[in-house]
């Protein structure tokens, strides 16, 4: 049955009317959240909030480095650190190496430009401060709805945006609902925030439908892969923050690393890549298991004897919203708006993107709220855009519009380039270096490339995909539709396998996909998709834009319970 076949003969849906309704319960939708309920209080009036969240659990999908810069959750709450925000590890020290495959050379720390300086920021784990921000939504009235996915976008006779539809569950891997089927419920709003994060679902259709990316730059995105260790004392540096580029990228890639020593003895370690990779042999998963064996950052996992001590305690990946300003779209549209990443506010080149999430909330708040207060429904929230070109936020990431475009040209002029903006000029240059394609189309055929050899895993510092999927907690309900879709099944084998060597085996790092051969020796793409971690990465990086996400059974996912 199709979704209008389920709605005609189940239907109508059961609706819940609210001010404002939140998709997303991140930093960025959270924030939108508290600043909209501490608003009304403020005022002596009533704003009704509900956020929607598609994980088991508020922070059940979130995953970053990460190192929070504290400037916007100190304007959301200035009393945060006696509120109890899990912000334990301040930044005692940074460093910034080039690696070569077996040496690396450390940039001064005189010489760091200041979007690469960390004083006065902290280590944090992301997951852990949006349980907390849950909790303070939850003390000033907000409504939050956790396993609940947004899986439709809801428009009124005008073509404006009236509120959003969750799935339905219970539906087979047939389409045909089964014994424990339930329709889904519509939330309806003056105003709809979407904060999925990066690539959101329905963020994706709506700046589609509404053009809000005309003319802007392609957007550009990266996977962050990350493993959380417990180290050996010894090798503990309390708010240490290790950044590096080079090896084991080639200078044409982009890529880095961070490593960043959190309290407990931890270290939260990952590999990013820019998705805007050529060539179809490339996985991001082993360059990250590669780049751990580099003599600068498996010593932090070894004993004196050279042994493998540490313990890898977890595994994930999500996709990074990485333009910047030149590649943010038009934020709001009738009856909403988009923030955090999933529309784009990361500042690539602080490699920091929860402080900008967390104001684009609030300023999206205060919009949402004065244009609720006024008797307004279903316009467009001006105020938001208007807002955030007046603020810090704004000024921020125009010094670093540049940042990520200078790497097309290769780490070197990228590098060099982007020192001379950031130290000598500190941000205030008057020319705008561009990008014309997005990120899929740079893939090469594999015949124009050379396959790259990865070493087999160890299993003490390297490992293979499926033991990383089983410590990231991922669960979905097996017998329901596979939410990893294909516009046409035959493009995977005709064109992806025949022309890229199959990608998509590759830039999954959580082996969805696998090329298999059927009965009759034929190939064929087979799709795991209990493995998906939501990183988004497929639905970015196919060569053809075959490959489409759709929001799974709500409570679905990974699980990053101490990420």
């Amino acid at each position: 049955m199709t979704p209008a076949d389920i709605l005609a003969q189940f239907g109508p849906r059961e609706s819940m009317e609210y001010d404002v309704v939140v998709v997303g319960g991140g930093p960025a939708g959270l924030s939108t959240a508290i600043r909209l309920k501490q608003l009304a209080s403020s005022q002596g009036k009533e704003v009704s909030v509900v956020v929607l969240e598609k994980g088991s659990e508020p922070g059940a999908h979130i995953l970053s480095g990460a190192v929070l810069d504290p400037q916007s959750l100190t304007e959301l709450f200035p009393d945060w650190k006696a509120m109890g925000a899990p912000l334990n590890q301040p930044v005692t020290d940074e460093a910034m190496l080039f690696l070569s495959e077996g040496g690396a050379y450390r940039t001064p720390n005189m010489f760091l430009p200041e979007c690469s300086q960390n004083h006065g920021n902290y280590i944090i784990s992301l997951g852990a401060l949006t349980r907390w921000l849950a909790t303070q939504a939850e003390n000033l009235g907000v409504e939050i709805f956790p396993g609940f996915a947004a899986a439709e976008v809801l428009y009124d006779d005008a073509g404006a945006v009236r509120g959003v539809a969750t799935g339905n569950m219970g539906i087979e891997k047939n389409g045909e609902p089964g014994g424990n089927f339930q329709i889904g419920m519509e939330l309806l709003g003056k105003y709809t925030i979407f904060a999925e994060g990066s690539r959101g679902h329905l963020g994706k259709q709506l700046i589609e439908k509404f053009k809000l990316d005309a003319g802007c730059d392609p957007q550009s995105y990266g996977i962050g892969i990350k493993e959380l260790w417990e180290v050996d004392p010894a090798r503990h540096e309390p708010g240490l923050v290790l950044h590096t580029a080079g090896w084991p990228m080639d200078d044409k890639t982009y890529g880095g690393s961070f490593l960043y020593h959190m309290e407990d003895n931890k270290i939260a370690m990952g590999f990013i890549t820019g998705l805007n990779y050529s060539n179809p042999y490339l996985s991001p998963f082993e360059e990250f298991q590669r780049w751990k064996t580099h003599p600068n950052i498996r010593w932090y996992l070894e004993n004196s004897k050279g042994e493998v001590t540490a313990k890898r305690l977890a595994y994930g990946a999500r996709a990074i919203t990485a333009g910047g300003l030149l590649s943010l779209p038009k934020t709001v549209f009738p009856g909403g708006a988009l923030v955090g990443c999933d529309a784009g506010f990361l500042n690539v080149s602080r490699i920091k993107g929860s402080h900008a999430a967390i104001k684009s909330g609030m300023l999206a708040a205060e919009a949402a709220f004065e244009a609720v207060t006024a008797g307004r429904q279903q316009d467009e929230l001006a105020a938001f855009p208007a807002a955030f070109k007046k603020s810090w936020l704004f000024t921020e990431l125009n010094k670093s519009r540049n940042f990520k475009s200078w790497f097309k040209y290769g780490l070197r002029v990228g590098t060099l380039m982007n020192g001379l903006e950031q130290f000598a000029l500190k941000g205030n240059m008057s020319w705008t270096i561009r990008r014309d394609k997005p990120d899929h189309a740079y893939l090469k055929p594999a015949s124009e490339c050379k396959p790259i050899e990865y070493p087999k895993p160890d299993g003490k510092l390297t490992f293979d995909r499926l033991s990383s999927v089983f410590i990231s907690n991922a669960n979905h309900e097996e017998n329901q539709p596979a939410h990893l879709t294909l516009k046409d099944a035959s493009v995977p084998v005709s064109i992806n396998l025949a022309k890229y060597a199959g990608p998509e085996a590759r830039y999954c790092p959580a082996g969805v996909y696998e090329f298999v051969q059927d009965a009759s020796g034929k190939d064929q793409l087979q799709i795991n998709a209990q493995n998906c971690v939501h990183c988004k990465t497929c639905d970015i990086k196919d060569p053809t834009q075959n490959i489409v996400w759709v929001t799974p059974e709500g409570g679905g996912g990974p699980n990053y319970a101490a990420m």
